[in-house]
């Protein structure tokens, strides 16, 4: 039966702790400034300020997805410079503790704080991101569909170019138009609706149809007061426009990058996206490996003043070089899983590289 030693209980435990803190702080940190700017929505048609705190509430889960690698930085490099201030380090070094089972003893945290991050992305980011977003949007009297163009929301659905001027919350749409291609890309037909709504499982029910159909030289008109209407459009697929593709569930991301395949429309950030949400649970192994240098070298530099803000530092050029590099990605068309990897890649060899300096000194 696999057991930990009593000093990676130890320093797992002191790891965890400093972690927690960290992360803590900047929670109340990042959520006091999500307030003050939600205080500006404040009085605009029925939101009030109970919104926005539940507002800022509901925000907290894709905080902590964002953070928790930063904070495991942070965390760590402030637990490891108090054990090694401590001679704590030096004691267990001296003992025959190796740098490679320091090693795997931050992984093991980092493992854990993997799984946390993943079970978070997965599980509470989209359902809160989406609750938020219909929240406000019931607040304040909006559609959660009318971006993009000034004649509202375009969608691709097999031969058809569907444009919406309104999607509601209860999975209405208004002022619906569809305009249907023949196999020769030729206008077949274009069809108006008043209103459409959802019919479970797979139709939408037209109102107020209006349907011009285009046969050679000659035209018809069709009128009819209600029509059935099938199509891959559902409120599931609509609802993806309430959550930006980094708060989305994996699940979600790839039946959406699915539907746009199938519909020959460029994927490229929801496949950045994809790889993210796959590896970004992963840097949290990357920023203790990053830790572990400066923890090491406590003889050389005794200012753990210096320390924090050189992670500090690290953890803000992380976050910012993985912004960075997936939007440098999108534009310009870079393989989806090297905009996703390459600043883990990067600073996972310079941790690497920086234990092999500290290693032969």
């Amino acid at each position: 039966m696999f057991r930990l030693q009593l000093y990676q209980r130890y320093l797992m435990r002191e790891i965890l702790a400093a972690i927690a803190l960290v992360l803590a702080a900047f929670l109340a940190l990042f959520a006091f400034f999500d307030l003050i700017n939600e205080l500006r929505s404040v009085g605009n048609n029925g939101y009030q300020l109970q919104h926005a705190l539940i507002s800022v509430a509901l925000s907290v889960p894709g905080l902590v997805y964002e953070l928790i690698p930063i904070a495991a930085l942070i965390g760590t490099l402030y637990a490891l410079t108090t054990l090694a201030r401590h001679s704590e380090i030096t004691v267990l070094r001296a003992s025959g503790l190796a740098t490679r089972d320091l090693l795997m003893t931050l992984f093991r945290v980092a493992g854990l704080l993997a799984l946390l991050t993943f079970v978070v992305g997965e599980g509470l980011v989209p359902f809160s991101e989406r609750v938020a977003q219909e929240m406000r949007a019931r607040a304040m009297s909006r559609v959660i569909a009318q971006q993009g163009f000034e004649s509202g929301l375009w969608i691709k659905d097999g031969r058809s170019f569907i444009n919406i001027r309104q999607a509601t919350l209860d999975a209405r749409l208004q002022g619906l138009r569809i305009y249907k291609f023949n196999e020769l890309s030729a206008l077949e037909s274009v069809t108006d609706a008043e209103e459409a709504s959802f019919v479970p499982p797979g139709h939408w029910l037209l109102k107020g149809v209006v349907r011009t159909v285009l046969a050679g030289e000659t035209s018809r008109v069709e009128r009819e007061a209600s029509s059935e209407w099938i199509s891959a459009v559902n409120p599931d697929l609509l609802s993806v426009l309430m959550v930006a593709p980094e708060r989305m569930s994996l699940f979600g991301l790839v039946n959406y990058t699915q539907h746009l395949l199938d519909n020959h429309q460029k994927t490229e950030r929801y496949e950045v996206a994809i790889w993210k949400k796959i590896f970004y649970p992963l840097a949290a192994l990357v920023m203790v490996a990053l830790a572990l240098p400066f923890g090491y070298s406590h003889s050389r530099v005794s200012s753990g003043s210096l320390k924090m803000f050189l992670g500090v530092m690290t953890g803000i050029l992380f976050y910012a070089l993985n912004g960075l590099f997936s939007n440098l990605g999108v534009i310009n068309s870079w393989p989806p899983l090297a905009s996703a990897t390459v600043p883990s890649a990067l600073f996972m060899a310079a941790a690497m590289g920086m234990l092999w300096w500290v290693e032969r000194r």
